[in-house]
Formats: C-alpha cells, structure tokens, sequence
C-alpha cells in the first residue's frame, strides 16, 4: 500500500488573527478571504519494509528513524499516527515546493496533506471539512499551538474562499464564484517576493494573541475587509486598484497588533515597492520574514522588480483543488470537493456543508 497527497499553499488576503479563537468566541464571528495557489506540499506514506530495523521512517528535511511513538521529533507527524491509530511499520515522506516558514501555511498545509494520507493509508473517504477539523484537532488542540483555523480550511477546500469562524467552534466557507476575467485580473496584477528569511510564527502568533482585547477594533476592521474583498472579486467588472489600496489598508493594521510582524528591511522593500506604482501589497503569514504580496498594474511590474532587485521573484497563479490523493496503490487519483468549470465563463465553487462543527 502507497499514497501520495498534494496539497496547495494558501495566500491570505483579509481577515488573518480573526481566525484565532480568542477572537472569534468573544466576537460572534472571525472571517477570512484566502486563495489557494500553485505551490503545493506532497505527502507519500507507505507501509515500511519487514527488513528494515526502525518501525517508524519520517523523511522531511531530516531524516527520523526511531522504533516507539513517542521517540518522533516531528510534532505533527508523531500526533497525526497517534490521532489516527496507525499501526507501524510505517515510512512518511513529504517534500515542498517552497521553505517552512515562508508565510504560505506550509505547517498546516503539510497536516492537512498527512491526514489525508494517513486515511487514504486506511481505506477511508475523507471530505474536506474533515480533514481541515483533523488538522486543527492536531495543531491547535493537542500541540496547542498559537495558530488560527484558516490555514487548514484553505488547504483541505482548494480554491478561492470567504471563511468564517463562529463562537460555537463551528466553520464555514463560501466559495467565491467569478468570472475568468476576474480571476485573470487578480492574479495578472500580482507579484510574489521570497525575502529569504524563514521564521517560525509562534512568538509573534503568542503576542498577537495576547494582545487580542487591546487590539480588537483593529482585528474588527480586518474582518470586515474579508467581507468587502469577497464582494469586491464577484463584482462584474474588478476593480483592481481598490483591491491594492483595501490590500495596503488591512497591512497597516496588521502591523498595528504585534511587535515581530514587520521590521526595519521589510517596512523599506513595501515602499520601494510603493513608490515604484504598486497600488498596495502585505506581507503574508504571521510576519517577520517570508513573502511580500505586491498588487500593481501589469505596466508598473518592472519598475517594482527593478525597486526590489534583491528579492526573488517567485511566479505563482490561482489553484482551484484543495487537498488531493495523487495515487492510492493502482487507483485512479481523487479530487474531494473539486470546483467545477462551466461554460457561463464563471468559476463555480465546491458544493459543501453550511457549517463543519469542531471535533472538540
């Protein structure tokens, strides 16, 4: 028995920290509006050989070869088997597209890839809305890490979506249905930077959690640019030049709610970017390194990549699948809650549940 799972990276575009719990239970509701892209974590579990001394074979940027559970460094991938009772011996693999830490969700991404995996691994079907409670179930609940519900949502539904979290632990999502054009539009104006530095999220994350009741009419205002963004997108004609500007409205609040979010190199990349024509942009992730988003018209793109010269441009363009089972064995692949492609000239979201309740 082999599988393999390919699971997007996500942009976020409004709406990041109201996806934290101590937001949204003390605010009736957090939001989002994210977009999944073209930049994905593969995951290959197999049952391992008979031969081989360990009973457990992790391979990601390092090698774990150990023989009991508890003995796995990888904290998703140990909890995942744990979650999922899976017997050994067992042998992961996963492999990415960009670094851990870049700000693109690669940590959930990558849970979201394993869990469906692991139960593909099992003979089991999985929907979407399953498989992002799983994740959470992992990361926030049993590693208690200092994250959002966001990330796994993105990742297991594919596509562009509107997010929201509410009081009672239960999620929703509502796919953005466009036109071609739009889509076109959107990504055609944006240029993704790699700053080169990889961080880990959680110190910020702790801060801006703690500083969550000091801060919510900033966090308020957030998610109501969640809402305007998905409006704006679904709009006949889209109006890329606000788009930037609510882009460049929402980082300047974000900056606002924790210390390590931004700092002396990044503030200086996002105004050259801004003074050679980009309308708005952020910088994506929890902060302190990763990727810029720059939104700007297609004319100006040279001019910014001339401003930024020592940044990395890193192509990227819209991806409609969520998490997906490449090959199980000698079966065919299977997309979960695919979107569809008609000939109206929109772009249809996934048919999905109202609400995905917690697993807690």
């Amino acid at each position: 028995m082999l599988i393999t799972t390919r699971t997007p990276l996500r942009i976020s575009f409004f709406g990041g920290g109201t996806d934290l719990e101590d937001y949204y239970s003390q605010n009736s509701y957090g939001a989002v509006l994210s977009t999944t892209i073209n930049k994905f974590v593969y995951v290959t579990v197999k049952r391992h050989g008979d031969l081989f001394n360990e009973r457990y074979r992790l391979n990601y940027s390092k090698t774990e070869t150990v023989s009991e559970l508890e003995d796995i460094e990888n904290e998703i991938g140990r909890e995942a088997l744990r979650l999922l009772n899976i017997r050994p011996p067992i042998y992961i693999s996963t492999v990415a597209d960009v670094p851990a830490g870049s700000g693109l969700g690669s940590s959930s991404t990558f849970a979201v890839g394993l869990v469906n995996a692991l139960r593909g691994f099992q003979g089991t079907r999985t929907t979407s809305g399953e498989l992002a409670e799983m994740a959470c179930q992992i990361e926030i609940r049993v590693l208690r890490k200092p994250i959002g519900k966001q990330d796994q949502y993105a990742t297991a539904f594919g596509g562009l979506n509107y997010i929201r979290f509410y009081s009672d632990n239960s999620t929703s999502i509502t796919p953005i249905n466009f036109r071609r054009a739009a889509l076109h539009t959107l990504f055609d104006n944006f240029l993704l930077f790699w700053t080169g530095v990889t961080r880990d999220a959680g110190h910020v994350l702790s801060e801006q959690k703690a500083n969550i009741a000091a801060k919510s009419s900033y966090l308020g205002q957030m998610r109501d640019m969640a809402d305007s963004g998905a409006k704006l997108i679904q709009e006949g004609t889209m109006k890329i030049e606000m788009f930037g500007e609510m882009l460049d409205a929402a980082w300047k609040l974000k900056r606002r709610l924790a210390s390590g979010i931004s700092n002396a190199n990044i503030d200086e990349w996002y105004e050259r970017a801004l003074k050679a024509g980009a309308y708005g942009g952020k910088l994506c992730g929890a902060g302190g390194g990763g990727f810029i988003l720059v939104c700007a018209p297609r004319e100006r793109h040279d001019a910014i990549r001339a401003a930024l010269s020592e940044l990395r441009e890193v192509p990227t363009s819209f991806e409609p699948f969520g998490s997906t089972v490449l090959f199980q064995s000698s079966q065919e692949p299977h997309i979960s809650d695919s979107p569809s492609f008609s000939d109206d000239g929109f772009i249809h979201g996934r048919t999905v549940d109202a609400k995905v309740k917690s697993l807690s």
